[in-house]
């Protein structure tokens, strides 16, 4: 087990100190040596711990995430214009593909003695740490911005973290929790640790469809993380000799806040921050995403795109995978199916080929009618109020 971090960019390895960005400025990932890996004998029972061997922590935490079902869909090919299968991460615990991230933050965390986990996040991402932090005893710091709506917090709430409603740029947020000197450990949506856990998901996918691999997998990008999660999965399995043709990657974006489509279409090497519009794709709306280059990266190198569906286009594509598949997913997911319909219309994906769509969150709400308790800090105090609380 490599705990060992290097940058995607330009090689340069570091040992584990916590450090989430090289000084290149790209963002870190844990190396694995695949070179021996093989599928395992362990029980799908196991979920994403099966594949423990290539994780930086191996000790199981909360409920184990992962084995989600991959479905065929052939009600939804002639809409989808190709062969298609749904890989369903809205039944991991918390609902969404978070879980896999989180399990291996929190268990990292335990490991080395940490008693605070973190995370800045819309939903789906504080939501599952919260969970997870729960399930393993630790304490744990939300940092969401001030305008979040109250269904969503009274959903993060259940877990009792403390949440922090940020009034300032989520941008700077971000990157302000990566180099903060506490006792928390972040598992924000590009961090080496959320992206080890989160490449079990295309792990699974190429397992559940041996011998035969898919031709496509796409994916909803925001932070660019998940994407390049994926990106790192099918390196290894490809080092691995498990693969021998790599899939493409596809990378779908809201045409109202596009900033990995636009560098891709303008043939840019780096992607450069917008302003975003309002779209229904709430969580995917990142105008500032902190691994989109790493993204860009991804979908280059696998001989793949990333493209821009319209809102009306999300809305329809919700509609097919609500009546055509019977799984109801929300906006943010719903863009892989528009994304596939696009693509395959510009024959950039064939009729005769198989694409794999993940969907990334559950299109499920319920209610909570339980006390949110919260607090609305500027982010100039940030320092301040975290090290208030972790010192109790």
């Amino acid at each position: 087990m490599n705990r060992r971090l290097r940058c995607y960019d330009c090689g340069t390895a570091y040992e584990v100190d916590d450090r989430k960005r090289c000084e290149c400025g790209e963002p870190l990932w844990f190396d694995a040596d695949t070179i021996e890996f093989e599928w395992p004998d362990s029980a799908w029972s196991a979920g994403m711990w099966r594949y423990a061997d290539v994780l930086p922590v191996s000790d199981p935490v909360g409920l184990p995430p992962g084995a989600t079902p991959l479905v065929r869909a052939d009600g939804l090919d002639e809409y989808a214009g190709c062969a298609l299968y749904l890989k369903n991460e809205a039944q991991n615990p918390t609902g969404s593909f978070k879980d896999r991230g989180s399990a291996v933050g929190v268990g990292y965390a335990l490991r080395t003695g940490r008693k605070w986990v973190g995370a800045v996040s819309h939903g789906n991402m504080a939501l599952s740490t919260s969970a997870y932090a729960a399930s393993a005893g630790l304490e744990c710091a939300v940092f969401v911005p001030a305008d979040t709506p109250k269904g969503r917090l009274e959903l993060i709430a259940r877990h009792d973290p403390r949440i922090f409603r940020v009034e300032g740029d989520y941008g700077t947020l971000y990157e302000r929790t990566l180099s903060i000197d506490s006792d928390v450990t972040f598992v924000n949506s590009d961090t080496p640790l959320r992206v080890a856990g989160q490449k079990t998901v295309a792990y699974e996918i190429v397992e559940q469809l041996q011998p035969d691999g898919p031709d496509a997998i796409v994916l909803p990008v925001s932070s660019g993380g998940q994407a390049s999660a994926v990106w790192k999965a099918v390196r290894e399995l490809e080092a691995a000799g498990l693969i021998d043709e790599p899939p493409r990657l596809y990378l779908v974006q809201a045409a109202s806040c596009d900033p990995v489509a636009t560098a891709y279409r303008e043939d840019e090497p780096t992607v450069r921050p917008v302003t975003a519009d309002e779209t229904i794709a709430v969580s995917i709306a990142n105008g500032d995403p902190p691994s989109g280059t790493r993204a860009l990266a991804a979908a280059r190198s696998t001989g793949g795109a990333v493209v821009s569906v319209s809102d009306d286009e999300i809305h329809e594509a919700m509609d097919r995978l609500s009546t055509g598949a019977g799984i109801s997913v929300e906006p943010s997911s719903a863009v892989t199916l528009a994304g596939v319909r696009r693509l395959s219309r510009s024959n950039a994906i064939g009729a005769d080929e198989t694409a794999v769509l993940i969907l990334t969150g559950s299109g499920y709400t319920e209610r909570y009618d339980g006390e949110v308790r919260s607090r609305t800090i500027d982010l100039p105090s940030l320092d301040r109020e975290l090290s208030h609380v972790t010192a109790r």
